[in-house]
């Protein structure tokens, strides 16, 4: 196991490593200059240059480079151009956001997609398993960004049962809270949950076939305790790995869902960062997405040998 653990984090590093080279050169691209935005354009030639020089964007770029990783590894990722905020602080606050949906959005699925997954490969080629593959088919197919707009209009305008606009911190109001992530939630686990359910069933028809399901059976032991005495722990484990993809999947690339629904989280934060030109923010979150990434995976990678141990062999 510790040594599992070691080459993960092996990896983990210098993919961390070549994300910060990748976002800093991407940075670069972007024409403008930071140090313009941010004093604006009636600033005075000697002010840019003493600000560029106070920034160290007169330094090589390499060196640039260097002087900015060694700030981020010191938790400094500079100052908003558009807000004169800590970048870190900010991203955290948005980030608690996008985490409290994302999490409750994938539990749910998991909880939902599972059981039906499992249920439609031990009901295989009958009415029930095809019912499970069609609404799944049907919900991979529906895009996240019309399926939200959809239950705006039908739950938000048309009938007018949830708030449309808005968000609400769980620990300021609960139950308002509540009421402002029931829509952006309902649309990540309806669209989540068609992959879960088809790779619980594609695992479990695999695990289903093997002799020691075999061998249980023949014991007289009834079909749900085949299937979760013996069968769910290794019919999880590949869907277990699914989890941890869309979990970091929906970190990374929740701005679509936090922009239809109006949620101030770390997606919304980096788009409003695109559109103001704001480096130090932008930066700062698609870093901060990877990391997050990465420390997922991390997580799900080491929760694997626990699921099937052969993995450490």
């Amino acid at each position: 196991m510790v040594r599992f653990l070691l080459s993960r984090l092996a990896t983990a590093i210098p993919t961390l490593l070549i994300v910060s080279i990748t976002v800093f050169a991407l940075i670069r691209l972007i024409p403008g200059d930071p140090a313009t935005l941010m004093l604006g354009d009636l600033a005075q030639p000697g002010q840019v240059e003493t600000l560029r020089h106070q920034m160290g964007l007169d330094q090589p770029v390499i060196v640039q480079y260097l002087i900015w990783l060694g700030n981020v590894v010191s938790g400094d990722f500079g100052q908003s151009i558009s807000t004169h905020q800590s970048v870190l602080p900010l991203i955290l606050e948005r980030f608690s956001v996008s985490a409290t949906i994302v999490l409750l959005a994938v539990f749910l699925a998991s909880l939902i997609a599972v059981p039906a997954g499992m249920f439609a490969a031990w009901r295989q080629d009958r009415f029930s398993d095809i019912a499970v593959i069609a609404t799944s088919t049907l919900l991979l197919s529906i895009p996240s960004f019309w399926l939200g707009l959809m239950m705006l209009l039908v739950f938000g305008l048309w009938l007018g049962w949830l708030p449309v606009v808005g968000y609400v911190p769980f620990g300021r109001d609960f139950t308002g809270a509540l009421l402002y992530t029931i829509m952006p939630v309902a649309t990540l686990v309806m669209v989540e949950s068609g992959s879960i359910a088809r790779m619980a069933r594609a695992s479990t028809i695999e695990v289903a076939r093997l002799d020691y399901i075999t061998h249980a059976r023949a014991k007289g032991l009834s079909e749900p305790a085949v299937m979760w005495r013996h069968a769910f722990k290794n019919a999880f484990a590949p869907t277990w790995t699914l989890i941890g993809l869309i979990l970091g999947s929906l970190l990374a690339n929740i701005a679509v869902i936090e922009t239809v629904f109006t949620i101030p989280g770390l997606g919304r934060l980096l788009v409003d960062g695109i559109y103001a030109r704001d480096y130090p923010v932008v930066q700062g979150c698609m870093l901060f997405v990877a990391f997050i990434y990465v420390v997922v995976n991390l997580a799900v990678d080491l929760v694997y040998p626990l699921l099937d141990p052969r993995v450490t062999t």
